[in-house]
């Protein structure tokens, strides 16, 4: 027995001892690496085990060496957006090298949230199901993070990139596709997406555990979460699994549909979100930009979660290199919690990144904010933010607008535009102190900006 164990030892230390190079599944053929970057390949080998990198966008080869701990990372740099390339990874211990073939250089972003983040063909979307006949594009990738949670941080994922084309589509989202459908045409260039969501799973199990059980606030309404067999509710249980596996690889930036499941506990949303925000940013080691989705008008029940959710998104916008995009005009219908219009979600989210990351003018991007409120002779006048030539009512009378006097009794209001102001009064309230605009969990109103996006949801007091 004793000779038996001595042998499978020194096995185990000459197949240990010539190791072969592994890499992560996210380093692959037919992946899309960021532009113009210091992009990390990163993976396994034999400890010390020599390598070397050959990149055929220049025919350099770089040379390192493992570590003892049997794993490596080397930066390379980036050209302008691109390829094919291929990259040829040899190792001292490695009886033929890896190459990887069909790599573009374009812009890489992460897509990720809950179910209408999730969401695709299989869903029954109209949009995506007209999409398949013509939506083969070698220079879209795809690279699906599939549903995952873990105790503890993992290094690697089971998934892999692939081209778009009308089979590799029915599985993603059909809001990342869009946005990127769009980036690519806008911008010329190939377009790589990361889809790490699942539906049902508030912000805290992609927030990193000890950012929400440290603060106390966030530990307590993370508490309150609803056991769900669908989905986890743990802190940190699908960023370990999701999104940990990825912050080595560059990207430009991520989009985020989420916050139906955190309506009940929408006075710590804000600080969940921006915290979670922060902790990708500091996993990454970059600043990158964040835009978002406010969520849907819906039935949430007789109190006003959804609506105070939606205003805790709005503040968020505060948070640096943050946008938000507003879909109260894509509902059919609020009894529905996954709005089936993806393809103008993806587009508002894709014009955000057009303007703010890449610079593009021309377009509207952002929707009207209120800005001040001023009350003159029994009427109130309303300013806002983001309306460059002014605001406009589609239909006869604006609707969803509500005034209140001093004894918090609300009544519909009636409202003119004047001067690209809200002209608002009501024959009930003699002395108003206060209007809403569609604040409530289902308020679909029809006011816009005259570039065609709806005004953003609010209210002028803080009962």
């Amino acid at each position: 027995m004793k000779k038996w164990s001595s042998l499978l030892f020194l096995c185990a230390l000459v197949i240990s001892s010539h190791a072969a190079i592994r890499l992560p599944a996210v380093i692959s053929s037919n992946m899309v690496l960021q532009q113009q970057s210091n992009v990390k390949l990163w993976g396994w080998c034999g400890p010390g085990e020599k390598i070397a990198i050959t990149t055929s966008w220049n025919n350099k080869t770089d040379t390192i060496k493992g570590t003892r701990d049997a794993n490596w990372a080397h930066s390379i740099k980036t050209p302008e957006a691109g390829g094919p390339f291929t990259i040829t990874i040899w190792g001292s211990n490695t009886p033929a090298p890896i190459v990887l073939e069909n790599v573009l250089i374009g812009e890489v972003w992460v897509c990720s949230g809950q179910s209408n983040m999730e969401w695709n063909y299989y869903n029954k979307l109209p949009d995506i199901a007209a999409e398949l006949p013509t939506c083969y594009n070698k220079n879209i990738r795809f690279f699906h993070i599939p549903k995952t949670t873990a105790t503890n941080p993992q290094d690697d994922c089971a998934a892999k990139w692939t081209i778009c084309d009308s089979n590799t589509l029915k599985f993603f989202s059909a809001v990342g596709y869009f946005f990127g459908k769009k980036l690519n045409q806008d911008l010329n260039v190939p377009i790589g997406l990361v889809n790490s969501s699942w539906g049902g799973t508030p912000a805290e199990v992609w927030t990193p555990e000890e950012q929400v059980n440290n603060d106390a606030a966030l530990k307590a309404s993370a508490a309150k979460l609803k056991n769900d067999s669908r989905w986890p509710i743990t802190p940190g249980y699908t960023y370990n699994a999701m999104i940990n596996p990825i912050i080595n690889y560059s990207i430009a930036g991520a989009i985020w549909y989420q916050g139906e499941s955190n309506v009940e506990m929408n006075d710590t949303y804000g600080k969940l979100f921006t915290t979670m925000i922060d902790s990708w940013r500091k996993a990454w080691n970059k600043e990158f930009p964040f835009y978002y989705v406010q969520i849907a008008p819906y039935r949430y029940g007789a109190n006003l979660n959804g609506a105070l959710l939606r205003e805790a998104q709005t503040k968020v916008m505060s948070h640096p290199n943050t946008g938000m995009v507003v879909i109260t005009d894509l509902v059919a219908d609020t009894g529905n919690i996954h709005p089936t219009n993806k393809h103008d979600v993806g587009a508002r989210l894709a014009n955000w990144a057009l303007h703010n990351t890449y610079k593009k003018e021309g377009f509207a991007y952002v929707s009207p904010m209120y800005k001040s409120m001023e009350v003159k002779k029994g009427k109130a006048y309303l300013s806002f933010d983001n309306a460059p030539t002014g605001l406009m009512i589609k239909g006869k009378t604006a609707t969803e607008v509500y005034m209140a006097g001093s004894d918090k009794q609300w009544y519909p209001a009636d409202v003119k535009i004047e001067n690209n102001q809200l002209v608002v009064s009501s024959k009930l309230v003699k002395e108003p102190v206060a209007v809403r605009y569609g604040f409530t969990n289902t308020g679909v109103g029809n006011i816009f900006g005259k570039e065609g996006l709806p005004v953003n949801p609010f209210r002028t007091d803080n009962w």
